[in-house]
């Protein structure tokens, strides 16, 4: 044996999947509860108008309110999880989810539902930058596309939750105990990630004495983070318009039943959910082969925006129809792990807190925006052009994916 062997590293053990595995389930188990408080007051709307004499427009005040507080507070939430660590800050934004719940039980008129709006968003801020940099410090390389499935996954799951839970235990007792409930399930939650909290620390940037003024900003000036932000924006807004209207859609193109068409919603949903899952799998085959991660995400975003496309001809007929719009979630669902693979791709070292911030900001933004554009198609009946827009939408999203592709090579 030489010398020169003797010198060679040993390779560093692999990293156990029970630590690996650990992390994703608490990070999931944190998004899950952020993406149920997305739907902390919806749900219940109805009971509030008739208890409160309130109106739609009153009440979706309310989805606005929360998501400009979120979207605001996303990219400015960066800045303090590179600084502090994304452990204190995810355990800040779950008691400010808790005392949103409490409020709510509290609630006698429309100023109280106000501020369990300004406290859900203020909770939900932090969680794409806090969750992000958890996975990309605590899990492994080879790991991560699924660790960003299970993410993707578990947010979608919250969804589902949200609306079974507060109504069903409104319908058992009242809406008050409902959100008794929801703050309970907010403790638990935030018992456990103390309990665990060792898996969830994560280094903290350390600022350079002299370093020169606004470097913290420098990120900004990348045009690559801009095109993560516009694809975030745009993919939104057709998520955005299912959520919304696919309801109104089905029942006006193809007279369906209320309960068929909130129905093939939430299908859409759980689809997404199953997407997310094969596309970890999908995000670790392209990762080993060389097949990019914008790659994916384009092909994942074009499938579903050409069903979308074929929704809005109604050549499928009423139960087509349905099944391919619950299909086109599978679709987007698989390039959810790819994308946030591309936007680790495009991160600078150091600024993961601050880029994922900033990108996810236009998620809320696409939120807040979508309904006002495509609500003008609707009122006007355009009901197959309100689709049609979603699947151009999603077409620019595809433009966006591919150019960030070619910037953060």
């Amino acid at each position: 044996m030489t010398t020169a062997a003797l010198d060679v590293p040993a390779a560093a053990p692999p990293v156990p999947l029970k630590r690996d595995a650990t992390v994703i389930g608490l990070v999931g188990l944190a998004h899950g509860t952020s993406h149920f408080s997305h739907l902390l007051l919806a749900p219940l709307f109805p009971v509030f108008i008739r208890d409160f004499g309130l109106s739609y427009s009153d009440v979706g005040l309310l989805v606005s309110i929360f998501f400009v507080i979120s979207g605001v507070g996303q990219a400015l939430a960066g800045f303090v999880v590179d600084r502090l660590g994304a452990r204190p800050v995810l355990f800040a934004a779950i008691f400010c989810f808790l005392l949103a719940a409490l409020s709510a039980s509290q609630a006698t008129g429309y100023s109280g539902l106000v501020l369990v709006a300004c406290l859900a968003g203020l909770g939900n801020a932090p969680f794409h930058p806090a969750d992000f940099t958890i996975l990309n410090q605590r899990v492994s390389a080879p790991r991560l596309g699924h660790a960003f499935s299970a993410h993707g996954l578990t947010g979608n799951l919250g969804w589902a939750l949200a609306p079974v839970f507060l109504v069903g235990i409104t319908a058992l007792a009242d809406w008050r105990t409902a959100y008794f409930a929801a703050a309970a399930l907010y403790a638990v939650v935030l018992s456990v990630l103390f309990w665990q909290r060792d898996h969830l620390r994560t280094e903290v940037v350390v600022r350079e004495q002299n370093a020169p003024r606004g470097a913290e900003l420098a990120y900004l000036k990348l045009p690559v983070v801009w095109w993560c932000f516009a694809f975030f924006l745009l993919s939104t807004m057709t998520l955005a318009v299912v959520q919304s209207f696919a309801p109104s859609i089905l029942q006006s193109l193809h007279g369906v039943s209320m309960e068929a068409a909130t129905l093939t919603v939430s299908a859409y949903m759980l689809s997404g959910a199953v997407g997310m899952l094969v596309g970890g799998f999908v995000a670790a085959y392209g990762q080993q082969h060389r097949l990019s991660s914008e790659r994916v995400v384009a092909y994942a975003m074009s499938a579903g925006a050409l069903l979308l496309l074929v929704c809005a001809t109604g050549w499928l007929g009423n139960v087509g129809t349905m099944v391919a719009l619950a299909a086109t979630g599978f679709a987007v669902g698989v390039g959810g792990p790819s994308r946030d693979m591309m936007i680790k791709k495009a991160t600078p070292k150091g600024a993961t807190g601050r880029v994922y911030g900033t990108v996810y900001s236009g998620l809320d933004v696409g939120f807040a925006l979508s309904p006002v554009v495509f609500g003008q198609l609707m009122d006007r009946g355009w009901y197959s052009a309100t689709l049609v827009g979603a699947a151009l939408v999603l077409f620019l999203a595809v433009f966006a994916a591919l150019g960030v592709g070619r910037r953060a090579a």
